[in-house]
């Protein structure tokens, strides 16, 4: 009997001198590639020669300012040394003169810019690595070719679409009947459309969550999502931070810096916060809605973009329009369509299902095996008004993750807050709970039940389709079919 095969990972040489850098291109490269990482181009050099007598790098990601040489040097090396390497700057600058030559003397496939969005960088090295195969299969496949070919684009479609499961309305998590269903109703029906968005609600309701599934549900999904949470910068860095600047524009400006609305062309700018902005800030930001272009500082030409702008505030945004602390042509430019995101305490059918999802989230990023909640810790969890929401349960089962010894997660470990906290208020009607009964393990198993059966006539069947909806893998989703009896038809 032949020994089964084991197919290597692509390989990817990151070149950056910065380990903190390196660190966080590793964590979001390598579930897909196998990532070799070097601080200078003398040890990306030896990487290079030592992985060339085997299956070799397919991928270069380089940081353009290096000590010593700059990345198009360096990949102007590679490139005469081993042609058929992907080379891909990522840099912190945008000097023109740096993409020309980067583009003329080093065949740059990309110059991708700082700071960088992890799905839609992955999205990138993917399609890199699979154009390394496909000009190996046919020598005449150029760099040119690189988003035309049929093939390639089948595969950045279905890269794509993951992206889409995860971060579009499947990755909201909800039971039948949940407060939270008008929202997904009304995100489906608007997304398609190029209106302004302003989703309101109380911290850490997810409101950053409903804008990335308008973002994944529409024609923009395959263009950036950039955020920005405008309370926690002052103006004058706010301003630089979404306008871009030219070198020489203040103290500190000695490089061009495209602005976040340049980064987001094509895509969709998520504003959160936007209520803690200054009047001044606001006809700014106004002009930019009305006109679709601004003027970086410091420079005299305007720039042109063509973004989605989501807004989102904790705030009564009506009210300060009312004492004039928001300016009420801006809040009409924002709140084209808006979107309420219930608080937690008033989702209790949902609890059962984001608390899995959170503890799936919570083991795996601690590496922890935790099965799940005791009994008691459950009570206390659906007994807690959770004035911080999603955010708030999402830190306590890290918590909880965090201080396991054992498989299931006792009441012992819960924060004080939670053992003598507010209880929640739960809704009048207990139609979620009707025909419930045993204790409440019993009565969380049936519930669960009812929501797999849900997801599962919802879907026609479709075990790929539940799965993404409830936070599972289709394995996850199979096993917890059989525990409850459902057997494959």
């Amino acid at each position: 009997m032949n020994a089964p095969v084991l197919r290597r990972l692509p390989a990817v040489l990151v070149v950056d001198d910065e380990l903190r850098s390196q660190e966080a291109l590793r964590r979001t490269l390598e579930e897909d590639f196998e990532v070799f990482c070097a601080s200078s181009a003398a040890e990306g050099w030896e990487i290079l020669e030592m992985e060339a007598a085997t299956a070799g790098v397919r991928v270069v990601l380089c940081d353009q300012r290096m000590p010593g040489t700059t990345g198009v040097q360096f990949l102007k090396e590679v490139r005469q040394r081993w042609p058929d390497i992907v080379r891909i700057i990522l840099s912190g600058y945008s000097d023109a003169e740096d993409i020309i030559s980067g583009v003329n003397e080093a065949g740059i496939w990309q110059y991708l810019l700082k700071p960088w969005q992890p799905e839609q960088l992955l999205l990138t090295l993917q399609r890199a690595a699979e154009l390394w195969r496909l000009q190996q299969e046919n020598q005449r496949l150029s760099l040119d070719l690189r988003t035309a070919e049929p093939a390639l684009r089948r595969r950045v479609d279905s890269k794509q679409e993951k992206l889409r499961s995860t971060f579009g309305l499947a990755g909201l998590v909800r039971a039948p009947g949940s407060p939270i269903e008008p929202v997904c109703d009304l995100v489906a029906r608007i997304a398609p459309y190029d209106l302004s968005v302003m989703v309101t609600g109380e911290s850490g309701t997810g409101k950053e969550m409903v804008a990335r599934a308008i973002h994944y549900e529409s024609s923009r999904a395959d263009k950036p999502f950039i955020t920005e949470n405008c309370g926690a910068v002052p103006d004058t860095l706010l301003e630089s931070e979404l306008f871009g600047y030219k070198r020489g524009a203040f103290t500190g400006a000695v490089d061009d810096r495209i602005g976040l609305f340049q980064q987001a062309d094509g895509g969709t700018l998520f504003l959160d916060e936007i209520g803690e902005t200054s009047p001044a800030f606001q006809v700014k930001l106004l002009r930019v809605l009305q006109e679709g272009e601004f003027r970086p500082l410091g420079s005299n030409k305007s720039v042109s973009v063509d973004v989605r702008v989501i807004a989102a505030t904790n705030r009564d945004l009506e009210a300060d329009v009312r004492t004039g602390r928001f300016r009420e042509d801006l809040y009409y430019r924002l709140a084209t369509i808006p979107v309420h995101v219930p608080p937690l305490r008033q989702r209790p059918m949902d609890l059962p299902l984001l608390a899995g999802r959170l503890l799936e989230q919570s083991c795996a990023a601690l590496g922890k095996p935790v099965r799940g909640f005791a009994e008691a810790t459950l009570a206390r969890l659906a007994a807690y008004a959770w004035p911080g929401n999603v955010r708030e349960l999402q830190n306590e089962i890290l918590r909880l993750v965090a201080l396991a010894d054992g498989e299931l997660l006792g009441p012992e470990l819960l924060s004080p807050r939670l053992l003598h906290g507010p209880a929640t208020s739960l809704p009048a009607s207990d139609e979620w709970t009707d025909g419930l009964s045993g204790n409440l393990r019993q009565r969380m198993d049936q519930l669960e039940r009812r929501v797999l059966l849900a997801a599962m006539q919802r879907h026609h069947g479709n075990k790929s389709r539940a799965a993404s909806e409830l936070g599972l893998s289709r394995v996850g989703l199979r096993a917890k079919l059989a525990r409850h009896g459902f057997t494959e038809a």
